[in-house]
């Protein structure tokens, strides 16, 4: 006879844990499963935790998470060919409670966020995969099948948290747009330095981190890149168009590698020695990417429900798996207690994710993702921002400055931007961001 439980969620990533931790708090019997060998093992991500909705299921949570720096200090760069032009921001305030962000490992805050919901009550199963769902002739999700011998659990309700090709999801039917234009693939390196050297080159003292987000220098192919400090090591990488990085032919790790090559990088990263290597495919399409969340028996959280964003200014992910984890939980217990499991009893989770900053957040940048991703924002704006730039600071004597209008007309024609691109662009930009 297969085991029973009110809840079984799969994955325990922050989605996961978060979904057992607040199904296990009001008294359901939760089995939270891991493919991994521990959770967080097999996780990756850029490294920054923006851990403010943690407040409602932590309490004072930073006193004992696992972090390695709390950022201060933000960047936005702009690459082109030898140029860089950047926004630094820094906020000591971010340096003390309750904090901002963080930078963390995933292999430990994963593992930190699981132990909780252990705490709570759930069962954590490590070292097993989901292999499918257990579904009635109607088609309604009454459990799931693992690899181990005899591994089939039933449940009331099944939170799938397994990822971004969570194949539960698609076996559920609620994938019904799945494309590779809504994927991009992250790529890290990890670089073991000094502590102090990182301090003296980021300009940070004691546990302040940084974070820099990065338009630009991926060699054509759209995407971004990322630089972000860790106590004694830093984290470099690039997120890439599946498409563009298939179009282009080259690899990952040569697009990494011209990205520590320029100038703006290089010394950051100088001396660094190699420690680890990850990929990860990442939900790029906002809204136009996200699947149906909620099926009878099943509810979708975090990247499996495409929930993140990439948005230029932007890059969460975390945050946003740790809220649909909880609302999915909650869902779950307020469908079980009610005796209505169906998609029309589960449909409150829609609900409060759009009452939150989860879909409210999506919703307001749906457009960002075609925005940043798009041929002028990857590399015509990055060179006429640069030449812009350029052209201001450099002082021409003897000739006489040209004035702002001037520059701009011959940095536009340089770079190959027109001027209804230009405000049409500006124009989604405003709706996204303003």
């Amino acid at each position: 006879m297969a085991e029973r439980f009110d809840v079984v969620v799969v994955g325990a990533g922050p989605a996961g844990s978060a979904a057992a931790l607040v199904a296990a708090r009001s008294g359901l019997s939760v089995l939270l499963l891991e493919r991994g060998p521990f959770p967080g093992a097999k996780n990756m991500f850029g490294g920054v935790v923006y851990c403010r909705i943690l407040d409602t299921l932590v309490p004072n949570w930073w006193t004992e998470a696992p972090v390695q720096r709390w950022v201060t200090r933000r960047q936005t760069m702009v690459l082109a060919d030898g140029q860089a032009l950047t926004v630094d921001f820094r906020n000591q305030n971010w340096g003390s409670e309750p904090y901002n962000g963080a930078t963390a490992y995933r292999a430990e805050f994963d593992a930190w966020l699981a132990s909780k919901a252990e705490e709570a009550g759930a069962t954590l199963v490590c070292s097993t995969t989901a292999t499918g769902l257990l579904t009635s002739e109607s088609g309604r999700v009454h459990g799931v099948r693992t690899d181990r011998p005899d591994g089939e659990v039933e449940a009331s309700v099944v939170i799938a948290c397994d990822g971004v090709n969570s194949f539960l999801a698609k076996e559920a039917g609620l994938y019904p747009n799945w494309s590779a234009d809504h994927y991009t693939v992250g790529v890290k390196e990890v670089l073991a330095l000094p502590s102090a050297a990182i301090e003296e080159r980021c300009g940070l003292g004691g546990d302040e981190g940084m974070d820099i987000e990065i338009l630009g220098g991926t060699g054509g192919v759209p995407g971004g890149g990322f630089f972000y400090t860790n106590r004694d090591t830093v984290a470099v990488g690039v997120v890439l168009s599946v498409a563009g990085l298939r179009d282009s032919g080259r690899r990952p790790e040569e697009i990494i590698a011209d990205l520590k090559a320029h100038p703006a990088i290089a010394p950051l990263v100088r001396g660094g020695e190699l420690v680890e290597f990850t990929a990860h495919t990442i939900p790029e399409a906002g809204l136009a990417g996200m699947p149906r969340t909620v099926g009878d028996g099943i509810l979708v959280a975090g990247d499996a429900a495409h929930l993140c964003l990439a948005a230029g200014i932007w890059l969460e992910g975390v945050n946003f798996a740790i809220g649909s984890g909880a609302f999915a939980a909650e869902t779950a217990v307020e469908a079980i207690r009610a005796g209505d499991t169906s998609a029309r009893g589960l449909a409150g989770y829609r609900r409060r994710m759009a009452n939150s900053f989860v879909l409210a957040d999506h919703k307001k940048l749906r457009h960002a993702p075609h925005l940043i991703l798009g041929e002028r924002a990857q590399t015509r704006y990055p060179r006429l921002i640069c030449q812009l730039a350029e052209q201001v600071f450099t002082i021409t004597n003897p000739d006489p400055k040209l004035g702002v209008r001037r520059w701009a007309r011959r940095a536009m024609r340089d770079s190959g931007v027109r001027l209804h691109e230009l405000a049409k662009d500006a124009w989604t930009g405003w709706r996204s961001f303003g």
